[in-house]
């Protein structure tokens, strides 16, 4: 019982931390200039899109496509700028970051 409950501790710990870091590369990467994550800013909030792309199976995909390249019109004028900077693999871990948002 000790051990499971150890376990359990160690896996929210590690769970907390890359939260953390999800976040902290968020920011260094210029996300959180314009989204937040329980509230809409420029753009929407890391929550609303994960409720809006939850059923898609295709939305990692295209979300990596979408922050890679910019887009405008799904939540409104305001438009995306081109993340062409960020290298695709921290685009990736965003993304599913993002999509795993509660």
């Amino acid at each position: 019982m000790k051990i499971a409950v150890i376990a359990l501790t160690l896996c929210s710990v590690f769970a907390a931390g890359q939260a953390v870091a999800n976040e902290k590369l968020a920011q260094s990467s210029g996300c959180m200039t314009c989204h937040a994550v329980d509230r809409k800013n420029i753009g929407p909030s890391y929550k609303d899109i994960a409720a809006k792309y939850r059923s898609d199976k295709n939305a990692e995909a295209l979300l990596v496509k979408k922050v890679r390249a910019g887009g405008s019109g799904v939540w409104g004028p305001a438009p995306m700028p081109p993340n062409a900077h960020v290298k695709e693999e921290d685009v990736k871990v965003l993304v599913q970051w993002i999509l795993a948002t509660k």
